[in-house]
């Protein structure tokens, strides 16, 4: 049986300028939701799979992230790490209705 996601308000459109992010304390969780430059919001765990990296400080190019400690490029909408490294970050749905912005927990 498929367990039946939480819809958490996080945040106003307005409140992340487009290529930023804003670090999310969900109870245990700390996400990073990236707002893209064509307006589309991501989520993903905000810790690089390399050493710990906080994502949310990395510089965001087109749909990746960089990590500030490494530069581990890593693609916010699947959480993968791309080549030539290896590794992935969990990743949450986002839902936007009108001005409010949902994380959507399973």
């Amino acid at each position: 049986m498929e367990r039946i996601a939480e819809r958490i308000k996080v945040l106003q459109v307005e409140d992340i300028a487009k290529d930023f992010g804003k670090t999310l304390r969900i109870g245990e969780l700390e996400i990073a939701l990236f707002r893209l430059k064509n307006g589309e919001f991501y989520a993903i765990e905000n810790r690089c799979p390399h050493k710990g990296g906080v994502l949310v400080e990395g510089m965001v190019s087109g749909q990746y992230v960089f990590c500030p400690m490494h530069d581990w490029k890593i693609d916010v909408t699947d959480g993968k790490v791309q080549e030539p490294d290896h590794g992935c970050v969990k990743t949450y749905d986002v839902e936007v209705n009108g001005n409010d912005v949902f994380i959507l927990l399973k």
